[in-house]
């Protein structure tokens, strides 16, 4: 296998205790997301259809419930990586800070070669009734790392043709999201959005699941050393969006749907040049029921995602485009990943995964070393398969020719409200083996 790849994402308090286990445990080539997406929800949830809150696992908490101690953690994690090299760093978690509800998450680490990661973020602090927000901001240093760049992008491009260089990055963002008073909305309001197990009432938004509307300011940079490049070297804008989430469950799904709508504006003013970009994506879930006494839970997963570039070619000289690290892209933790992240970029994108999970009847979690330590109700295995592609042109037909192909197996388990994924994708070029957070869709 020749990467590993580290996200540091997830939605709760063991998410530094995860990070530590996994990052000692790699020996292998890393290579670090970017930019990591974070979701932090409560309560806890079990593998009975009967929703559980949290119940002490631990030694720790036979603290004071109200103590700083109980809700924070930091543990220190490391990893060996030909292209990041001999790092060392720490992270930690902070749940109720303010409010109940809300949680501060932040990371860093540092290597042999001068590399370097800082993350910090905030998350579910509830402005009014209906109101939320979520803020985040990442700096990183890369040194003597791989890019793909222009051409080295396209679908058609060489797994060879990347450039090695020092860069730099940086992102900052906050995402101001109101529930709608549809569905679950209407009595719960902001609490819907944030509650992980929920009732499914109907097929409609007005019926069932929680409808967000959100709007999302950003500024994102990227600076490469000794290249001579046609980019800009930063950018920003607000992405809008509108969000039914209609699933039973946001870490275990068995049933229902998730349709998002991203439309991303970036203005002149502070841009090279204004650039828009659109982004469509939905989920669907089927439970089959169990099989015998060897699955209690069957679920077909079926994710849709495409995406598209309106201002392409507006202007005189066409030049109304994202840069590369902020525009359509393929290949990461979510789509297409049997490929390095942003492997692919482009005008437009389709991409469709397919999934297969299974909860095993038995499960043996529990009584491991240092899972031990915690509440872990549940484990799943799953097979997936993406297939996609990204073009110059919004074509439908040449979305499907000669598309890319990524398949492998996973094993997913919750542990104290964090789903933790450790899977294995194989693509036309490589193979990866990730552990991370959070379902992919």
């Amino acid at each position: 296998m020749k990467k590993i790849m580290l996200l540091m994402q997830g939605n709760a308090r063991s998410l530094c205790k995860l990070l530590f286990c996994f990052g000692m445990a790699s020996f292998y080539s890393v290579t670090i997301q970017a930019e990591p997406n974070i979701h932090i929800s409560q309560p806890e949830e079990s593998n009975s259809e009967t929703v559980h809150a949290d119940e002490p696992h631990s030694a720790s908490n036979d603290k004071k419930d109200d103590s700083w101690y109980s809700d924070f953690k930091v543990v220190p994690f490391g990893f060996i990586s030909d292209s990041i090299g001999n790092s060392i760093g720490a992270a930690g978690l902070l749940k109720g800070v303010g409010q109940p509800q809300a949680a501060l998450l932040g990371a860093a680490f540092v290597s042999d070669k001068g590399s370097y990661v800082t993350y910090l973020g905030g998350y579910n602090y509830q402005l009014s009734d209906r109101w939320l927000v979520d803020s985040d901001a990442y700096l990183a240093q890369f040194n003597d790392y791989n890019y793909y760049l222009g051409e080295a992008t396209r679908n058609h491009s060489d797994f060879d043709d990347y450039v090695e260089t020092d860069g730099r990055e940086s992102r900052i963002q906050a995402k101001f999201r109101y529930v709608l008073p549809l569905g679950l909305g209407k009595e719960q309001a902001a609490k819907a959005s944030y509650s992980p197990r929920r009732t499914i009432t109907g097929m409609t938004p007005w019926d069932s699941g929680v409808t967000t509307l959100g709007i999302a300011p950003f500024y994102k940079t990227r600076k490469l050393d000794d290249i001579d490049y046609d980019e800009a070297d930063s950018t920003w804008g607000a992405t809008f969006s509108v969000d039914w989430d209609n699933r039973d469950s946001t870490r275990n799904t068995t049933q229902g749907s998730h349709t998002i709508f991203n439309y991303t504006y970036a203005p002149d003013l502070g841009n090279d040049e204004s650039w828009s970009t659109w982004e469509f994506q939905n989920s669907q879930y089927f439970d089959i029921g169990s099989l015998g006494n060897l699955f209690n839970k069957q679920v077909i997963a079926f994710d849709f995602y495409t995406a598209g570039t309106p201002s392409w070619e507006q202007g005189s000289d066409g030049k109304h485009r994202p840069p590369e690290y902020a525009g359509v892209r393929l290949g990461g933790l979510y789509r297409q990943r049997g490929f390095s992240s942003g492997r692919f970029t482009g005008r437009a994108a389709i991409n469709y995964s397919l999934e297969y999970r299974v909860m095993p009847d038995w499960q043996p979690l529990q009584n491991w070393p240092v899972f031990d330590w915690y509440n872990v109700p549940w484990w799943q295995w799953v097979l997936f398969t993406d297939v996609g592609r990204v073009a110059d042109d919004y074509d439908l037909a040449e979305l499907h020719e000669n598309m890319q192909v990524s398949y492998g197996g996973a094993v997913r388990f919750q542990v104290e409200g964090v789903v933790v994924r450790a899977e294995m994708a194989w693509g036309d070029e490589e193979s990866m083996f990730r552990v991370m957070v959070n379902q992919p869709f």
